[in-house]
């Protein structure tokens, strides 16, 4: 472990896959065949966070879980070269994640997620000191709808929070909250110590049963009085509450959706990024917001930054990270790595 691990602002906490996005040029019909794009890439929830809080300059450390795989060295390979600290365990006995993600043509996605290694961290692979000396951690709802790793995913958190950290937490996917059960999820988040909450609309409608967004804002503002809630509304932009932030919307960029992977994995890491400088939450939000349209207006999860996202991250206030070129090239043969 290196002292750039230990003194992480930001350790996200979760799951490190391997994307494979499809964008068909026509519709999918059953034994048919049709062109379109197909992009390979590091992913997963945790790991996309991870990314965007580095590329704007906040030291970042993930930790998860991932195969003994070509899959797993390339994903680690990939964080790494966004400056990324990786903590990683590898399994021999599960493979690297796998995610399918299905872009229609309007630039929605739906996504085939396969358990892999990053369902699978045990309490007993977490690092203790990364977790113990980082001044935040992020954990996402992915990490809580089984377990494991749901019993690593709490007691990272009891660890984070124990040593004076704060907390966030993304619901994940409102298709598996409603699997799950929405009372047995609640359950679930009642038990994590969070600070921040990322719902996107569909998640936070799924959580509160209400219909409109400024609704479940406020059932989820009754029920977590201590948090603040950032709700991500796509087009709509964000809609924040919180004990310090009087009710406030952000409003979105004017961008043409062309794939909305990661974009609130983007927000995310850009807005904590911005928060844990001591940012007011509305000042981070107009960050995040700058992000997560950029990030939808490109194929992909992690685009490479550009001179458009650096003007447009100026007039916010804020700027990307100055790292090296990126080298996708696979890890030495003793990569770092948590037994």
């Amino acid at each position: 472990m290196t002292d750039a691990t230990l003194s992480a602002s930001l350790v996200s906490l979760g799951d490190l896959a391997w994307d494979v996005l499809a964008k068909p040029d026509t519709l999918l019909l059953p034994g048919g065949d049709t062109t379109g794009r197909l992009e390979l890439s590091g992913g997963g929830s945790a790991a996309n966070l991870a990314v965007w809080a580095a590329r704007l300059g906040t030291p970042t450390t993930f930790v998860g879980k991932i195969g003994k795989d070509r899959f797993g060295e390339l994903a680690t390979a990939e964080l790494r070269a966004e400056g990324v600290q990786a903590e990683v365990t590898e399994s021999a006995a599960h493979p690297t994640g796998v995610i399918l993600a299905l872009i229609d043509r309007r630039g929605q996605r739906a996504m085939l997620t396969g358990q892999g290694a990053d369902w699978e961290l045990l309490p007993g692979e977490l690092p203790h000191a990364a977790l113990t000396r980082t001044r935040h951690l992020h954990l996402t709802a992915w990490s809580l709808f089984r377990d494991p790793p749901r019993a690593a995913a709490l007691e990272a958190a009891h660890i984070a929070k124990d040593a004076g950290a704060t907390l966030s937490l993304d619901p994940g996917s409102f298709q598996m909250i409603q699997q799950l059960g929405r009372e047995q999820f609640l359950g679930i988040v009642d038990a994590v110590p969070f600070d921040v909450l990322f719902p996107n609309d569909d998640e936070a409608r799924a959580m509160s049963g209400e219909r409109d967004n400024a609704a479940a804002l406020t059932w989820l503002r009754e029920r977590y009085p201590h948090a603040l809630i950032a709700l991500k509304m796509d087009e709509e932009g964000a809609l924040l509450e919180g004990p310090h932030t009087a009710r406030v919307q952000v409003p979105a960029t004017r961008d043409p959706l062309v794939d909305a992977t990661g974009a609130g994995d983007a927000f995310g890491g850009a807005f904590l990024s911005q928060w844990l400088r001591g940012r007011d939450a509305e000042a981070a939000a107009r960050v995040a917001v700058q992000v997560g349209g950029w990030v939808v207006s490109r194929f992909g999860a992690r685009p490479p930054a550009d001179a458009d996202l650096a003007r447009r991250l100026s007039g916010v206030g804020a700027a990307l990270s100055s790292l090296p070129a990126p080298d996708f090239s696979p890890p030495d043969a003793s990569p770092e790595v948590n037994a």
